[in-house]
């Protein structure tokens, strides 16, 4: 028994129709009668009823065409996984991204990946700005979610928004009426925030806000990631600058997040990639990624 047989079986059993069948498969339908034959006296059974008017199955042969039916489903099933590893859309796809970025949004993103590349494990890793410039650079990572600047001439950066910096403090309730007050309160208040090795380009960027207010930060805890530093506010212990997106991803805390309009210093999230990879998802996740907005 040879695929070819249980292609020209599938095809008639389908057509009910010798002269059709034959038509559809480009054949002659004198060779086809004689294949579904040697089919029939290879299984020993009957798999049509045929005469001069009508061509039907036989309960044996409405079996075996469920049978086969679902195996040339499996087959293309395959082939289409085949393409896929070819293409190199299996394996592992290695996103980094920093604490301070709106994770629901990658999870929507994750999501949307998993339909379209069914077979692709996707691996996120939670890593500082600069641990993922070097894993970037080195093939660690496959793209980074990260925030600006990128001081690499190995990468290619694509920018996704801009995110104001917003004063985060304890508690819900405060009512703080302008900015000199804010600038007064701030002043006498220790800052949580992260250490300056571990973020340096972060640092510098709350250094020059509150230069800007008139006084110099009392940085008297420090943590390596935003929820550290969000749990320490909501538990008292401090004052914070924060990027103004993740008011919404940590909206159930107790802490309120006052704008700091009148002072136009921003951080901006980007996508960093070596152009030089040409997984096929890693440009879908560019193109679809850069398409979501944080509101």
């Amino acid at each position: 028994m040879e695929l070819r047989h249980l292609l020209y079986f599938k095809t008639v059993a389908e057509e009910l129709h010798f002269t059709k069948a034959a038509t559809k498969l480009f054949i002659s339908q004198p060779p086809l009668s004689r294949q579904i034959k040697e089919l029939e006296e290879e299984l020993g059974v009957q798999l049509f009823f045929r005469n001069n008017k009508r061509v039907a199955l036989t309960n044996a042969g409405k079996y075996f065409k469920n049978e086969i039916d679902t195996m040339f489903a499996k087959l293309e099933e395959s082939k289409e996984v085949v393409r896929k590893i070819h293409e190199g859309v299996s394996g592992e796809f290695k996103i980094g991204y920093i604490s301070s970025v709106y994770q629901s949004q990658l999870a929507e993103i994750l999501k949307l990946m998993h339909q379209e590349f069914p077979y692709l494990k996707t691996s996120l890793f939670e890593v500082p700005t600069l641990a993922q410039i070097t894993a970037l650079e080195h093939g660690g990572l496959d793209v980074g979610i990260l925030r600006a600047p990128v001081l690499s001439d190995k990468l290619k950066v694509e920018s996704l928004f801009f995110d104001p910096f917003v004063v985060v403090l304890a508690g819900t309730d405060h009512k703080i009426d302008n900015q000199q007050e804010l600038a007064a309160f701030l002043s006498k208040s220790p800052f949580i925030f992260f250490n300056k090795d571990f973020a340096p380009q972060y640092n510098q960027k709350l250094i020059e806000i509150c230069q800007r207010m008139g006084f110099s930060p009392d940085i008297t805890h420090e943590a390596n990631n935003v929820h550290s530093i969000l749990q320490l506010v909501e538990a008292g212990l401090g004052v914070s600058i924060l990027p103004l997106s993740l008011k919404t991803q940590y909206a159930q805390l107790k802490v309120s997040f006052i704008e700091l309009g009148s002072i136009p210093i921003n951080t901006e999230v980007v996508l960093a990639y070596k152009e030089s990879n040409n997984n096929p998802a890693l440009n879908w996740f560019i193109n679809h990624y850069a398409q979501l907005k944080i509101d």
